[in-house]
This record gives structure tokens, C-alpha cells and sequence, in this order.
């Protein structure tokens, strides 16, 4: 591999959840967030907010819709949001009437999809930023555990849907890098490999990253192994989603239409 002080950062990424009792400063927030707006945007649409949580009542809704208590301390807290709003008030301004969803002509699936992408580019610009400064982050999909609760809590407007969060801070750990599995098991020429000889190949392969994956201690539970792997997969693949994580009903409530 070829390398440079980009690439380094990228590659010792890891998840930080526990940070040290320090203020970011205020130069350093305002490069974060202008290194977010320079993410690549769908048709310069710029559909996507971010609302920065600094209320402490505030964070600690957010450690409870998350379930996960260090969410409160992290020095920074961000909920990237899907926003279709914005731009239905600048239409509307132009004299565009986007009261109705099935009119509205940024309402549809296809919309909804591209602003979520846009929304998680920005973000990763800006967890990418804050590795590069020495901070640590950790991406908050958690707080989708209740969007009926994140949207009450941040009053989210029509044509909104919250997409992830972002903790960042001064790390106060130093956790070892999750392993990756080979890269022929995720990149693919031409064609997506789906033939017999491929699923064989799947397994095989997937045996010896088990016994890599076993071997990795994760800081939140230090006293054992996490499980292979495909043992994870497996107990995911087995669950079912509770109404709380049904996201068309909730984003359909917020003006987004997915028939369209």
C-alpha cells in the first residue's frame, strides 16, 4: 500500500467512547463543521442538517433514547438530519407550493435516499476532520432507537428524518483496531459473484476472520472475546425489527412519500 498522513488516519480509525472532561474550542468546531459542508452534495441540493446538541437535559435524552450513557459526556454532540425543509421554504419562496407531499416534488423516495446519503457524507467529513486533529468520535446509530422521541425531542419540521449521530471528544481510551475482513470479500470485478463456486468461497474465507474477529477484545465488555463473526450475523439476521425501527411509517409521517 501506498501511504500518507490521510490514509494513516483513515486506517487507525476506531470508535472512542469514553472522552476526556474537556471543551473542544471553538476554532476547532467551526473547521469540523466547514469541513462537513464541503462534502460531496446531490445536485448541490444540500439537503442535510446537523443540529448540535449542547443542552445537558438534552444530552441526556439523547443517552436515554440511545441507551447508551456516555453519549451525555461526549464535549460534542451532533444529529445529522435528512432536511428537505429547508428547501421546501426556499421554493416556496419562489412561489413553488410544497404543502402537499404528493406534489412536493423533493418529498419522493428517491429524494429522501439521496438526502440520507448526503447527510452521512457530511458526517464522515467531519468524524474524518476530528481523527485528524487527535480527537476521537464514535457514529451514534443508537439514537435511532426511538425516532418518535428524537424527533419530539428536537423537533424535527416536515420533511425531516434524522439520519446519525456523532460524539466527538479528547479520547480517555485507547481501544486495539477492530479487524477487517479480506478485501476479495468485499470488492468484486465486473459483476457481484453470486454463483456456486463464489458462496464456497464466502465460507472459507469467512472461517478464518471468524477466528480473527474472536480474537479481538472490545472495551466495552474486556472480560471475553466478542463472538466470530458470522455468529453475529447470524443472531442479527435472526431478529425481528420491533415497530420502533420501522422507518416508513415514521418518515412518512415527516412528508415523505416512499409510493413515489
Amino acid at each position: 500500500m501506498v501511504t500518507n498522513a490521510t490514509i494513516e488516519t483513515l486506517l487507525n480509525r476506531r470508535s472512542i467512547r469514553k472522552f476526556i472532561d474537556e471543551p473542544i474550542d471553538d476554532d476547532t468546531v467551526a473547521t469540523l463543521e466547514t469541513v462537513a459542508q464541503h462534502a460531496a452534495s446531490s445536485q448541490y441540493l444540500n439537503d442535510w442538517s446537523a443540529i448540535r446538541i449542547k443542552d445537558q437535559e438534552l444530552k441526556d435524552r439523547m443517552a436515554q433514547i440511545g441507551h447508551q450513557p456516555y453519549i451525555a459526556t461526549a464535549p460534542l454532540l451532533y444529529l445529522f438530519v435528512a432536511d428537505e425543509h429547508r428547501n421546501a421554504l426556499i421554493a416556496q419562496a419562489k412561489g413553488v407550493d410544497t404543502s402537499d407531499p404528493e406534489t412536493y416534488g423533493l418529498s419522493g423516495s428517491y429524494r429522501f435516499s439521496q438526502a440520507n446519503n448526503d447527510a452521512v457524507l457530511a458526517l464522515h467529513a467531519m468524524e474524518t476532520a476530528a481523527y485528524s486533529l487527535g480527537l476521537g468520535c464514535v457514529i451514534l446509530g443508537s439514537l435511532l432507537n426511538d425516532v418518535d422521541a428524537l424527533i419530539e425531542a428536537l423537533h424535527l419540521p416536515q420533511y425531516t428524518y434524522p439520519v446519525l449521530g456523532l460524539a466527538i471528544g479528547k479520547p480517555d481510551q485507547e481501544p486495539a483496531l477492530k479487524p477487517r475482513m479480506p478485501r476479495d470479500l468485499q470488492f468484486f470485478d465486473d459483476r457481484y459473484p453470486a454463483d456456486d463456486a463464489s458462496r464456497t468461497a464466502v465460507s472459507e474465507n469467512i472461517s478464518a476472520f471468524d477466528q480473527e474477529v474472536h480474537q479481538y477484545y472490545d472495551l466495552r465488555n474486556t472480560d471475553r472475546p466478542v463472538d466470530a463473526f458470522s455468529d453475529q450475523i447470524a443472531k442479527i439476521a435472526s431478529q425481528q425489527m420491533d415497530e420502533k425501527h420501522h422507518v416508513t411509517p415514521r418518515a412518512e409521517a415527516q412528508g415523505f412519500r416512499f409510493d413515489k
